[in-house]
This record gives C-alpha cells, structure tokens and sequence, in this order.
C-alpha cells in the first residue's frame, strides 16, 4: 500500500522530511478495524512528532491520526461495525498513522461517519472534536456551575482546529456564554460565525478585554495555545474556584498564582484513553456518534478550511508548514490517493 513516512525528524523544509513510500497492508486483529483511508487531515500534533520522534532504526514512521474512510475488514471481535461501513476517527499515538491507504484502528475509538459530510469535511473533525468535547465535559465538566462565578468559558485561541469546535460544542450543548479569542479580522469573524457570544482580542490586555464585557469573572476558561503567555491574564480574569483547562505544551507551568481563587487546572489529552486501553475508551465512539449525530442535524458544522489536494508527501509537507506558521484557521485535509 501507498504511505508517507520519514526516518528521521527533520525541518519540514527538508526534502526528505516526509517522503512516498510503500509498505505492506496489515490485517485486523481483535478489535481492529481495518480502515481504507478516503481522506485526512493534519494537526499540530502531525508536526511536533515529525520534528523529534524517530523510528526505531531503519524503520518508518507513518503519522497521521484524523481520518476518514470505509470498513474494508474487521477482526474477529468486533462488534460495532462491519465491512462497507463509512467511519471517521482520530487514531492512537502509538499506532502507525492514517498517512496511509490502509489503517488499523481500534473500533472502540471509531464513530459512524456523518452522512452529511463528505469524506474531506469528515476528517477535518475527529480530533479536534473529542479533544474539545473530553475537554468541556470530562474535564472542566462545564455543566456543572460554579457559585458566583459568571456561567461563561473563555476559549483562548477559539479560531484554531479545537477553538472552533469548542466554540460551537459550548453554544450548542450548554447555556454557556462563549467567549472566544481572536486577533485578526477573519478569525474573530469565523468565531462568531461559529457561535461565540463575544469575540476579545488575545493580542491586547486579555483580562481587560473580558472584564470590558461587563459580565463577570467566567467560570472556565479553555486555553487552546499560547498558554505560558496567556495565564497571568488568564489568573486575573478567571472566576474563584473555577475551573481551568489546557491542551498545548509549555516548557513550564507555574499554577501557583491559581491557589488564592483555588482554581482547578485539568490537562486534556484525547491519546489517553486509548493509550492506556481505559475501561471508558468506548466513550470515544459514543461521543464521535453524538458529533456525527450534531452534524447531521445541523447543530454543529464542519471546521474544514481546506483542502489541499491528494494525500502524498509533496502535499503533507505543505500542511505541515501551515501548520507550523501559527496562522492557520479551521483545519487542513488532504483527500484520496
């Protein structure tokens, strides 16, 4: 089968940072569905694993996660889907990738693709979609309130991949007011369009900005990027006792300053079930059905902001360097071979 791997971490700029290659086709053992991959998408996480996690030696490394596709086989205990079936899911870390034309996923982490989409605007969602949904719900667990705290979130960073479906998981599911962060134009707008409430600029005096909004100290607040650089502010706008959540990867980070409101820090991480094989992993494929469920009736959309071609390492290197700007919105797909 046709793959993109690498053998060793390189700048994207590099030739060989990524390269075509062929690879066997596996089969499904288990619980394993065997996935022929119609379309992917390609998230920060594609870029940090490709610039410092090598194979072991002399072998590749496939990565990928956010796919899209139909059941072509199944392994002998699994339950949930047959051949034929159109899914979308987000892959384990510590599996080969969906950078492939054929993938072995775990059907407990799989959900029932949205009949809606197509396959390009259904790869755009699953990573992002457990990460925000795990985040608000299993996390910060924002339907519970928090006394005398506004019943608000702050989604720091509401543009990106996360941010985007955070946003619309917040207005659509929860009587939450969003408030989402954005610096440029189009991507405060693409926030309100998304749902958000209210739109404050990162860039400026963040604490400032939604004390302006005149509706309180907001229960959560949900830092997608930037964190370290955001949470002095971040410790001044948020409610006491609140509830503070994160997702991105500071060298350090000092919660501290958190102790005198007693606010909770919860990291989020969509790996980890899988990872660790929990005993609530299947709550991956409940949630991605209840997405694709959202989608199909309209509640929540797609955050695909483009499609970058057919999935090769010309292309992927493309995605990759888009993703490393910083300054990309929504997400990225690459679509069939």
């Amino acid at each position: 089968m046709r793959a993109i791997a690498y053998q060793t971490p390189q700048p994207i700029t590099a030739e060989t940072a990524l390269v075509d290659i062929e690879l066997p086709t596996p089969a499904p053992l288990g619980r394993d569905l065997l996935v022929e991959i119609k379309a992917v998408s390609v998230n920060p996480v594609d870029t940090k694993l490709r610039g410092k996690a090598p194979p072991p030696e002399g072998e590749w490394r496939v990565l990928g996660f956010d796919a899209a596709g139909i059941v072509k086989a199944v392994g002998p205990d699994v339950t949930l889907f047959k051949p034929g079936d159109a899914v979308f899911y987000a892959g384990s870390i510590d599996r080969p990738g969906t950078n492939a034309e054929f993938h072995l996923v775990d059907e407990r982490i799989v959900g029932r693709k949205p009949a809606s989409l197509d396959f390009a605007a259904a790869a755009a969602l699953p990573l992002t979609a457990i990460t925000a949904w795990e985040m608000l719900f299993d996390r910060l667990k924002v339907r519970d309130g928090v006394p005398g705290a506004a019943n608000a979130i702050l989604i720091v960073g509401g543009a990106g991949g996360v941010g985007s479906i955070a946003v619309q998981l917040a207005r659509n599911l929860t009587d939450l007011t969003v408030i989402a962060t954005a610096s440029r134009p189009e991507t405060a707008a693409w926030v309100k369009e998304l749902g958000a409430h209210h739109v404050v600029d990162h860039s400026k005096p963040l604490a400032a900005e939604v004390a302006a909004l005149g509706i309180g100290a907001p229960a959560f607040v949900f830092s997608t990027t930037n964190t370290t650089e955001h949470l002095p502010a971040i410790v001044e706008a948020i409610a006491p006792q609140g509830r503070f959540g994160l997702i991105d990867d500071p060298a350090t980070l000092d919660v501290m300053p958190f102790k005198r409101k007693a606010v909770s820090t919860h990291w989020e991480l969509m790996f980890t079930r899988p990872l660790f094989h929990t005993p609530d992993m299947i709550e991956q494929h409940n949630l991605l059905n209840a997405v694709s469920q959202l989608v199909d009736d309209g509640k929540i959309r797609t955050t695909l902001a483009e499609t970058l071609g057919t999935i090769n390492a010309e292309n992927l290197r493309k995605a990759h360097a888009l993703i490393e700007s910083g300054r990309t919105r929504g997400k990225l797909v690459l679509e069939g071979f």
